[in-house]
């Protein structure tokens, strides 16, 4: 494992939090995993024993309906950590996992994290900080699906791709619109038509690339009250 890898390890929501010891125990067994764009990295209802961190690339989790539907429950990227919870239990993957681009995967055996709480109960705290953040973000995407225009979920997403906080930029939509609709709960039909709004409030869309007239004004849009909406003339 390169010294890079080991450092987006260590700066993980996973082990930032443990002690010095028990992460050099988990590094020691650590292994980085490549996929290429499309591969799958494990199966929904397969026996869990890793925990991922993202190194490099985009991973989908996602879930298919009885009907056969796709339904995307998550996008991960550089630094974040997925199967924790599932991975301890020796349970089952409720989704699937997916590279969206090519990736480079940190693999955690979940045996080694295991017999390390026993000896370190400490590593514990990162764990469960790592588990509230992913259950934080899906009470997000609720709030998304239920509190929030299509314009403004899309809105939302662009504003986490900037690394800008005020006046103009351009972002690049790290993954195709496909997905980008799936993420935000949308149809790529009602994708298109919240870019079209979106012209309306400074942002052009140009093949993978998003241009951001006004970053606050787009943050406005963002954080506005949906029912204003019917209050506007």
């Amino acid at each position: 494992m390169s010294p890079e890898h080991q450092q987006i390890a260590r700066s993980s929501l996973l082990l930032k939090g443990a002690p010095p010891a028990v992460v050099e125990a988990v590094m020691a067994t650590a292994h980085v995993r490549e996929f290429d764009r499309g591969a799958t990295i494990f199966l929904q209802g397969e026996r869990a024993s890793g925990i991922y961190i993202m190194a490099e690339g985009w991973v989908k989790l996602y879930r298919i309906s009885p009907n056969g539907a796709e339904a995307v429950v998550a996008v991960f990227t550089k630094g974040s950590s997925f199967g924790e919870a599932v991975a301890f239990r020796h349970d089952v993957y409720p989704v699937a996992a997916e590279a969206v681009t090519d990736c480079s995967l940190i693999r955690i055996e979940a045996d080694t994290i295991l017999n390390l709480i026993r000896q370190s109960p400490e590593i514990a705290i990162s764990i469960l900080s790592a588990t509230f953040l992913h259950l934080h973000s899906l009470v997000a995407q609720v709030e998304q699906l239920k509190a929030r225009t299509g314009a403004q979920r899309v809105a939302e997403f662009l504003l986490e791709l900037s690394t800008e906080v005020q006046g103009s930029c351009v972002v690049t939509l790290p993954y195709d619109k496909a997905l980008i609709a799936g993420r935000l709960g949308m149809k790529p039909e009602s994708l298109s038509r919240a870019f079209a709004k979106l012209r309306d409030h400074g942002v052009t869309i140009r093949q993978n690339n998003a241009t951001i007239a006004d970053i606050a004004a787009l943050r406005e849009l963002s954080d506005e009250d949906p029912a204003l909406s019917w209050t506007k003339g």
